[in-house]
């Protein structure tokens, strides 16, 4: 049985675990101890609860803070950090913490999953990955208790605590309020400690530890932060400050004069809800504007963001900004005609961009496909379906007020396509890297074709 068990694919491990930890959530959320009446919740909606939070999306079909106890809304915490750090990150740091030996097949399985070259100080990077995870976490709650516990006395700890864990991963899943973060659109200490904490979360571990260790250098050395990044790191954060204010610029021109949304707020009132509304749509899912009063304008803008999401190696989903960045530095260098792509001065590799493509067109494929068949069984307005089924693909969690009205197939098509923009990435990364491993094999003769 150990030998057949070795013998499964990384991919295969990857779908199980979280297949198994939304199966378990969903049984334990099914209990009439998880509600907040003490009766039992339809399975159905115990098994969206459960998928949303351990694929971090945050589609919610009843309110969190009315719909499940303390005892169900602990378990959702739970599914959500299982979610935002992986099945396999967790399983692993337990191991760390209990001294137990991590073998030579458990390392290749953590490296596939963080996607590293190298299996040197693969323990020693997951330690940093758990410590660095809750010690933010930690600070964000902290923070938060400073608006929550006056407001709230001391359930405002637990309310603390739950929503620093779900904007650090990406959930945006809170016990606030059923309007999300409407209540603060204008708490601007609210409004900056949910941001930061989206943006660590989504911004990528590697870029965490690439950043500390270009500001030690520069103690001891004249060492330029920026341009001794990693080319990964490079990427993911010159893509992430375009993206969140070249974003925020456009809602707020789009929004400018919208009486349902910041038409009679003041200038800097506008900046600070345009700024929240670009970084929330990095797949983090809180709201403080209903998204249903969008303009069609913004609404368009906020897709493409959720479409693209945070960083790799991060707590974020979507197809990541720097497989973004890549479909566009090879288009440029296309338009070009030039034979590679470049990008601050470093040339890119022919497996980068064919993994961007393949990452992309899945991602493509399971929305369209997603909103098909959610367009078949509900009579919903396109732009709410689309906004929903892109909003589930990239594990975001913004909706127009759609999830809560969807039938039970609709709400199968959801959970069917949050698991699957959640594992499908990261599998499709596994693939590539095992691929690279087999050069070696025979290749069909090529023939030339019309494109364009």
């Amino acid at each position: 049985m150990k030998k057949q068990w070795s013998r499964i694919s990384t991919t295969h491990i990857i779908l199980f675990s979280f297949f198994i930890a939304i199966l378990i959530g969903a049984l334990l959320l099914a209990l009439p101890i998880s509600s907040a009446d003490g009766k039992s919740k339809p399975f159905i909606d115990a098994l969206f609860t459960a998928t949303t939070s351990t694929c971090v999306t945050g589609l919610v079909v009843t309110p969190t803070v009315s719909s499940w106890s303390v005892f169900g809304q602990v378990v959702i915490l739970i599914l959500i950090q299982i979610g935002g750090l992986g099945v396999i990150t967790i399983m692993s740091g337990l191991m760390i913490l209990l001294h137990k030996k991590i073998g030579i097949g458990d390392r290749l399985l953590l490296q596939d999953v963080f996607n590293l070259n190298s299996l040197s100080g693969l323990v020693r990077f997951v330690k940093k990955v758990v410590a660095g995870t809750f010690i933010i976490e930690g600070v964000g709650a902290l923070l938060y208790m400073l608006v929550f516990i006056p407001q709230f006395g001391a359930e405002g700890i637990w309310i603390s605590v739950f929503t620093s864990v779900s904007a650090f991963c990406n959930a945006g899943i809170d016990i606030i309020a059923e309007n999300s973060l409407c209540d603060y659109v204008l708490n601007p200490f609210i409004n900056m400690v949910t941001c930061a904490l989206i943006i660590l979360g989504g911004i990528g571990y590697i870029v965490w530890w690439d950043v500390l260790r270009v500001l030690k250098q520069s103690r001891s050395k004249k060492v330029k932060l920026f341009r001794d990044l990693t080319l990964h790191s490079k990427i993911a954060i010159t893509a992430t400050l375009i993206l969140i204010f070249v974003g925020a610029a456009l809602i707020f021109a789009f929004e400018y004069n919208n009486p349902q949304t910041i038409k009679d707020y003041t200038l800097l009132q506008k900046i600070e809800v345009s700024l929240f509304q670009s970084v929330t749509t990095r797949t983090a899912g809180f709201a403080t504007l209903p998204q249903e009063n969008l303009t069609n304008a913004s609404s368009i803008v906020c897709l493409l963001l959720m479409f693209i999401g945070g960083s790799p190696v991060g707590t974020a989903g979507g197809i990541k900004t720097v497989t973004f960045a890549v479909i566009i530095v090879s288009a440029i260098a296309s338009i070009r005609n030039k034979e590679d792509a470049e990008v601050f001065g470093r040339r890119l590799t022919k497996q980068a961009v064919s993994k961007a493509v393949a990452v992309t067109c899945m991602s493509f494929i399971i929305m369209f496909t997603s909103t098909v068949l959610l367009s078949v069984v509900t009579d919903a307005n396109a732009l709410d379906i689309v906004y929903e089924t892109v909003s589930a693909t990239a594990t975001v969690g913004l909706t127009r007020n759609l999830t809560s009205s969807l039938c039970s197939t609709g709400k199968l098509i959801i959970i069917i396509t949050m698991y699957l923009g959640r594992v499908g990435p990261i599998s499709l990364a596994v693939a590539f890297k095992r691929r690279k491993d087999n050069q070696n094999i025979v290749r069909n003769p090529t023939q030339e074709i019309s494109v364009g």
